[in-house]
């Protein structure tokens, strides 16, 4: 039976009638196809769909919803329809029994539709069990069902007009009520059930979904007031943190699990003994027997492949789409040639195309979000492996990368595969795009097509090099692995030896030199730009031409190779076309096989394979001991502690002792299982808590400091902060202990930093405390309160085992045990009396330090808190004018507690106790979730408010740029970006014109002609490409070399106010912002605007009626445009405000990872860094969803622009030319692309320049005096004799403060011994600084030689005074270069140096001697070894003057002897000033100036000072010298 047969039983209605459809002027559809294709299709489509959907409902039961009335009406519309299907079946049986004969058709369709039906609703209901809101299938099955109703319904009523009567079913009558009916539920299937739980776009419908239209909301709040971060909606669990960190530690570890780099007994041991693997845990333990590495990427594909292949599927689909475009573009040129083509035909292909572009936008649309989402999971799950990686690597493997380097890891790499993530489908789309395309161009022009091939075989030698060229370059510019390469990137050296050793640069006079060396890496850095620039405009030759080129050729080839080839407009634009789709794929393809990705997944791939710390080092046991212990810092290192046996008995005292580098450190390590263990057997018993030598401070409270993330116990809090001797620290505190800490501390002095960490190890209540030296800074009343209340045998922490390294002799007799050490081994254990009755090296040592023992606290410790806390706090005015009101009240409150004593007066008492209140009120008012940002609270909260504020970028900051780059190279750059635009619009018009010349025998007239203009007006490209990018570097040096000038020429409060992280980030993101992303977001801006201004020309030239509607929707374009604009400026800058606080935590985790794993608190900080990164994914996927908002409703404006060209086009085809159609409707295609581009371009140059605003700001900061004066250069030799002379000096740190010292009036004679004593605050540091003028003064002056010194320029002044600074910087580098940056002295010079300053012997030992490579901050050697380096700069320099600021505070009593000695013999003809730290360094001095409360109260000789029995006398008696 046939299939008319089977619509009619005498073959009368026919299945399909050309007369009647696409040849008629009213066309319309036989009965026969509307009772089968159009019934069949909905039907054949919910079956289809139905297995795969109940599927994935059942694996996706996202919770229960009620029934709802949205609900109820979905499930009754549907059994109407059944009902309906169902009564047309049965009508067709009463009619057969009635006699009348019926087709099949009238009983299988109506049977068909009903069972469809049925299913239909029965899905409805199973949605609603498992929790779907909104269903894309059924909504598109509604929308089928009711475009297949619209047409049978469209016939009937042009039936029921011409009055043509035909066999009715039961549902014609009620075609209208189910058309009705059809069209609500698809309307109701748009609509969103109530969620079953709240979440970002879980609760959208489908349409809501694939329009992006859920974050409207959002887009409208940041419209009409800023956006602030409870504005933001939670993350969808599927991209939190917890879900996608452990899902890649898992893969890595089975990568590496099955890696042959791990050997088998490895294996197996992994496989069998270990238990499950925490995510915090092993990531990887490699052998290096084999070569074979784990694979990152198939780590990365296992992890995220699955959700990423839905974004193939979507390209797949897209790349297919692009192709009808052209394809329906050949229609159109066909029907306007077509005279008699019936005009329905035309607004079907403009409708067709309408649909067509609509659909590949939302398809695109989806594809990216997809690839963004993937990218951002992606980039969490890396920083949360690094972060985990980062707990656990040993210290050797630590050392092999600065801290910088490790955060680069975070910040730069996981970015590079973020911006990958989106065109890593280049790889297959491109060569299906090209392949499509010569396929249809085959078509269109037959074998000319292979000349165009060959042009593009050529092009892709010329692409590659041009990309592997340019990957060559870029690793040279951004690998900072190689710490001995010369060009390594510049932030890694900034942040590694400026800014963490700026005052060091300031005190030594060496900022120019610095600069040089840094400009000399830049210079570097900017000659491989400028390759690269050149590269860069050599691909953009070959992006812009090299489809021209291939047109050119192919016309050529066809034109030429045979006279009746005809180039008509259906040939030239349709293939115009197609090469414009060619052109992306051709230029994509290198580019993205030529990014970065490969060497940042190098740099993460070896990172994440570095040693990890042995679990096993330590083992938990009954007892604490170290059994033939050998330990060393790597594997390949010989033995640091060697032979060592030691049992510490349970909660007894142990004292360990030693001289600088004996491995006292390394044995609380070795014990802590931070060092590889070689030989012998570690046990511990019980929780441990630990003390470092250099204090690791949270940027957190002061009290969340020290409860450190444990449960708040009142009670035992007050205890340990009395214990600690911490309540006059918090009385001073601007909020007591609810007191934000800078970062690393900044505004606690040295002393306060060491008791904060001694208060967290005491309240974390643990049975083993290693306290390495916690008494070293503090002065000896403090030491003796702690001991006694802490340490010692009735303190706090008594019947705990304690193990003590201290210097501070007078503990040692009432510690039970005692451990000597002499280059890593225990020479000696006893109790003291024990080792004194051996009369062994431990007696001979006592009898030497006797009486030296003791230590007064830091100098200044509360006084210089105040302001450094006040300087952290003050930022600069200018930028922060909305925090002045919050400064006069700070100021008060530190004003007022800078005087409070320890005999504050009740009314004084009260009065404090209101400010604390006042800037505690300030703190707390709004609660940042407990996540710490690197400055104070009070601050960063309103640092956000005001980026919030700047709405918009100031045209300035275009200026400032335009003049950096040269008013006449901007000129030129966009006269010929003109220039090249009215070529490209010349040759296309020329091209239509060539397309409309008649055909005469054949053949065109003028074709040599025509083609020689076309070609020569199509190359005009490289000129605009070279001058931007050579302005852009121009720009780059420019902006560089003034921020690096204005930062180095900034005073030191500036330093000890800005976090270190917004320098780095100034010197690192936004210079590589300036130097790489704005010239080439300026160039695609530029081409942009021009291809877009270019396509309105040619459509309004070629249909005037578009001017009817191009203003209007420019006007939706442009409201679209702003309105994006304000809210996605908002959300990128609260990414980038969210951003700063994880770099900031990690860098702070890396400087605290062994005081992080010896209290066992690893899980606590990644949690705490995955709550950061989870706020700042927070913030940035809005942003990504805003981006695809924006994409959707610009290209529905591009698409609108489209169908208005193509339905003037046919309305004019009578008056137009096809060449003119084709040109116009060919560059309408373009045109949704170049809107979108537009604004996407606008946004991120608007965003981008404000880089160039960050630079530019710190040229606005305070600046230091002028570093030299030409007319008040010194004498060469100055100062000759080292004669002092204070005149009623006094100083102040900020203007609105009190004067910090005043009223001093001091004379030192030249050669004189001069020490500087004085309670905590009497100002001892303040007048140090104020020699050195790191504060200038506020009244009075000192003279040197007779030579104001307020008159002279800074690096005079300094270059010739030396000083010997409290804390000892060491740069990261060599030896020598530490103590001779310049090479400014010989060898022979260096090495006396340091036989004179007792490292000689050491040095000498080292294999690489003077070439020794210095960890960051030289933490790979000893603080007391880091001290004598800083003697050795000032022996090498020696000048005149010597200033001692506290250069023996933290150093045992033997190196203290011989820096005190070699100072004594070395510098017996120069003026010294010390600040005493320990009183017997200074008691053979000439003279000692006492000072207390800022002035004045003693200056005379120590004999002289002790007969007064004054202050002097009273400070020795503290100290056990009288």
């Amino acid at each position: 039976m046939g299939i008319d047969s089977f619509c009619s039983l005498d073959g009368s209605d026919p299945f399909w009638d050309w007369n009647r459809t696409w040849n008629a002027s009213s066309p319309d559809l036989t009965r026969c196809f509307q009772s089968t294709v159009l019934v069949w299709v909905p039907c054949f489509y919910l079956w289809l769909c139905a297995p795969f959907y109940f599927a994935y409902l059942k694996w996706h039961d996202l919770g229960y919803i009620c029934m709802t009335h949205l609900n109820k009406a979905k499930t009754v519309l549907g059994f109407l329809l059944w009902i309906v299907c169902w009564a047309d079946v049965f009508y067709s049986f009463w009619e057969r029994g009635q006699g009348t004969a019926r087709a099949p058709v009238f009983f299988i369709s109506p049977t068909m539709l009903g069972i469809t039906m049925l299913l239909a609703t029965f899905l409805i209901q199973y949605e609603r069990i498992k929790g779907v809101q909104s269903s894309g299938v059924m909504l598109n099955f509604w929308l089928i069902a009711f475009l297949c109703a619209t047409v049978s319904f469209r016939s009937r009523i042009l039936q029921t007009i011409n009055e043509v009567r035909i066999k009715s079913s039961f549902t014609d009558p009620n075609l209208s009520s189910w058309l009705l009916w059809e069209f609500s539920l698809a309307i109701l299937t748009t609509c969103s059930d109530p969620p079953p739980s709240t979440s970002t776009s879980l609760w959208a419908s489908f349409l809501s979904k694939i329009t992006f239209w859920w974050i409207t909301k959002l887009l409208v709040q940041g419209f009409k007031r800023p956006l602030e971060e409870k504005d933001l909606w939670c993350l969808n669990s599927e991209d939190q943190s917890q879900k996608v960190v452990p899902q890649l530690v898992r893969c890595w570890n089975h990568e590496c699990m099955y890696s042959p780099k791990r050997s088998a007994v490895e294996r197996s041991r992994g496989e069998k003994d270990r238990p499950p693997m925490e995510e915090s845990e092993i990531l990887l333990v490699k052998s290096s027997q084999n070569t074979s590495e784990p694979s990152l990427f198939l780590a990365l594909c296992r992890t995220f492949g699955p959700y990423f292949l839905v974004s193939s599927l979507y390209k797949i689909v897209h790349d297919i789409l692009m192709f009808v475009g052209p394809e329906i573009l050949r229609l159109l040129i066909r029907f306007v040639n077509d005279g008699s083509a019936p005009y329905w035909q035309g607004y079907f292909y403009t409708s067709l195309l309408f649909v067509c572009t609509c659909v590949q936008t939302l398809i695109l649309q989806r594809y990216f979000h997809v690839c963004f989402v993937t990218g951002m999971r992606l980039r969490t799950a890396i920083v949360g492996a690094v972060y985990r990686k980062a707990l656990v690597i040993t210290n050797a493997a630590r050392r092999t990368s600065t801290v910088g380097e490790i955060v680069n890891l975070m910040s730069v790499d996981a970015q590079r595969f973020m911006d990958l993530i989106t065109y890593i489908n280049m790889i297959w789309s491109a060569p299906l795009q090209v392949i499509l395309a010569l396929y249809f161009l085959w078509q269109n022009l037959g074998p000319s097509v292979l000349a165009g091939v060959a042009v593009m075989v050529l092009m892709v030698p010329v692409n590659a090099v041009i990309a592997m060229k340019t990957k060559t370059y870029q690793v040279r510019h951004q690998d900072p692995i190689d710490k001995r390469n010369e060009n390594r990137t510049k932030h890694i050296w900034l942040k590694s030896h400026i800014l963490n050793g700026i005052k060091v640069l300031k005190l030594y006079a060496w900022e120019l030199a610095f600069r040089d060396k840094v400009s000399k890496i830049r210079e570097s850095e900017l000659r491989v730009l400028k390759k690269t620039a050149y590269l860069g405009a050599v691909s953009t030759f070959t992006w812009v031409c090299a489809p021209f080129l291939v047109a050119l050729s192919t016309f050529a080839v066809y034109v030429m190779v045979d006279e009746k080839n005809v180039l008509d407009a259906q040939k030239a634009f349709v293939s115009l076309a197609l090469f414009n789709i060619l052109r992306f794929p051709l230029n994509m393809l290198p580019m993205v096989i030529s990014s970065m990705a490969s060497v940042s997944m190098k740099r993460l791939r070896v990172f994440l394979s570095h040693e990890e710390l042995d679990e096993d080092n330590v083992n938990p046991s009954d007892s604490i001991s170290i059994v033939d212990g050998s330990f060393s810092w790597s594997k390949t290192d010989n033995p640091t502690l060697k032979r060592i046996n030691v049992l510490i008995p349970e909660g007894s005292l142990v004292a360990v002792v030693g001289h600088v580098g004996s491995g006292k450190s390394s044995l609380l390590s070795a014990l802590l299982g931070e060092m590889h263990k070689q030989d012998g057997a570690v046990s511990i018993k019980g929780s441990v808590a630990y003390v470092p030598q250099q204090a690791w401070i949270q940027n957190a409270t002061l009290r969340e400091n020290i409860v450190f993330g444990r449960e708040r116990k009142e009670s035992w809090y007050q205890s340990v902060v009395e214990a600690c001797a911490l309540l006059p620290d918090l009385e001073i505190l601007p909020a007591a202990d609810a007191t934000e800490i800078g970062e690393k501390g900044v505004n606690l002095s040295g002393g306060q930093k060491q008791r904060v960490s001694l208060a967290r190890a005491v309240y974390c209540d643990t049975a083993v405390y290693l306290l390495d030296d916690p008494l070293s800074a503090v002065d000896a009343h403090v030491g003796k309160h702690i001991f006694d209340k802490v340490i010692g045998p009735q303190g706090l922490l008594q019947g705990r085992t304690r193990v003590l390294v201290t210097h501070g002799l007078s503990f040692l007799p009432q510690a039970d045990l005692i451990l000597v050490m002499v280059d890593g081994e225990i020479t000696e254990t006893g109790s003291y009396l024990e080792l004194m009755g051996r009369q062994g090296a431990f007696a001979d040592f006592l009898r030497t330090y006797a009486n030296t023992e003791q230590t007064e606290e830091e100098p200044g410790e509360l006084g210089s808190f105040l302001m450094k806390g006040a300087c952290c706090l003050k930022p600069n005015i200018h930028f922060f004018p909305f925090i002045s009101p919050l400064l006069s009240e700070l100021s008060i409150c530190c004003s007022a507690k800078s005087h409070l004593k320890m005999d504050t007066s009740e009314g004084d008492g009260k009065k404090a106790r209101l400010y604390h209140s006042r800037i505690d009120i300030l703190l707390s008012k709004e609660p940042l979730h407990n996540y710490r940002y690197t400055i104070t609270k009070f601050i960063i909260l309103r640092m956000i408010v005001y980026f919030l504020c700047l709405l918009k970028v100031k045209l300035s900051v275009f200026w400032e740029y335009m003049k950096a780059i040269g008013i006449c190279l901007s000129c030129i750059s966009i006269f010929l970006f003109l220039c090249h635009h009215v070529a490209s619009l010349g040759s296309n018009f020329w091209l239509s014109r060539w397309t409309d010349d008649p055909v005469i025998n054949g053949t065109q007239p003028y074709r040599e002609m025509r083609l020689s203009i076309y070609g020569a007006l199509g190359v005009a490209v490289f000129c605009y490409s070279i001058s931007v990018s050579i302005g852009g570097i121009l720009a780059s040096r420019y902006l560089h070399e003034t921020m690096l000038y204005n930062v180095l020429r900034s005073p030191m409060a500036f330093f000890e106010r800005t976090p270190s992280g917004n320098l780095v980030n100034r010197f690192s993101k936004e210079t590589d912002t300036i130097d790489s992303v704005i010239p080439s977001i300026f160039k695609m801006f530029m081409g942009s605007m021009f291809n877009v201004l270019g396509a309105c020309a040619v459509i309004l030239i070629a249909t005037p009626l578009v001017v009817i509607i191009i203003p209007p929707l420019g006007l939706l374009y442009f409201f679209v445009q702003r309105f994006y604009v304000a809210s996605s400026r908002q959300l990128k800058r609260l990414e980038s405000v969210s951003r700063s606080p994880v770099y900031t935590h990690f860098n702070e985790t890396l400087l605290g990872t062994s005081v992080i794993r010896a209290f066992g608190d690893q899980q606590r900080f990644i949690h705490e860094s995955d709550g950061r990164v989870d706020l700042n994914q927070k913030a940035y996927y809005p942003s990504i969803v805003a981006n695809r908002w924006l994409a959707v409703r610009l290209e529905f404006v591009g698409n609108c622009i489209v169908m208005f060209a193509a339905l003037f086009a046919v309305i004019s085809r009578d008056n137009l030319s096809p060449g003119i159609m084709g040109l116009s409707i060919s560059y309408a295609l373009q045109v949704t692309a170049s809107l979108n581009w537009l604004v996407r371009m606008s946004s991120e140059l608007e965003t981008n320049i404000v880089a160039v605003e960050r630079v530019k700001e710190y040229g606005d900061t305070e600046k230091e005096a002028e570093w030299t004066l030409e007319g008040s250069k010194p004498t060469t030799g100055w100062p000759t004799a080292g004669h002092i002379e204070i005149c009623s000096f006094g100083l102040r740190y900020r203007d609105d403060l009190e004067l910090a010292i005043r009223n001093i009036n001091v004379i030192i004679e030249g050669g004189e011994k001069v020490g500087i004593v004085g309670r905590t605050g009497a100002g001892k540091s303040s007048l140090t600084l104020g020699l050195f003028r790191i504060i200038e003064a506020s009244e009075g002056e000192i003279r040197v030689d007779g030579v104001n010194i307020a008159n002279m320029g800074l690096h005079d002044l300094r270059s010739r005074i030396t000083i010997i600074p409290q804390d000892p910087v060491l740069f990261s580098g060599t030896l020598r270069m530490n103590l001779d940056p310049f090479d400014g002295y010989t060898d022979e010079e260096v090495w006396r140096t340091l036989e004179l300053a007792h490292l000689k012997n050491f040095v000498s030992g080292l294999p690489d001697k003077l070439n020794h490579e210095c960890a960051e901050g030289g933490e790979n050697l000893s603080l007391g070894q880091r001290q004598l380096v800083c003697l050795a700069r000032a022996l090498l320099r020696k000048t005149k003057i010597l200033v001692l600021d506290e250069a023996t505070a933290a150093v045992d009593l033997e190196t203290d002897n011989l820096i005190q000695s070699t100072i004594r013999t070395q510098f017996e003809d120069c003026t010294v000033l010390t600040i005493a730290h320990r009183l017997n360094t200074i008691m053979d001095y000439t003279r000692v100036l006492v000072l207390d409360k800022g002035q004045m109260a003693e200056f005379d000789s120590p004999a002289s000072l002790l007969a007064k029995k004054g202050l002097f006398y009273k400070m020795a008696k503290d100290s056990g010298l009288v």
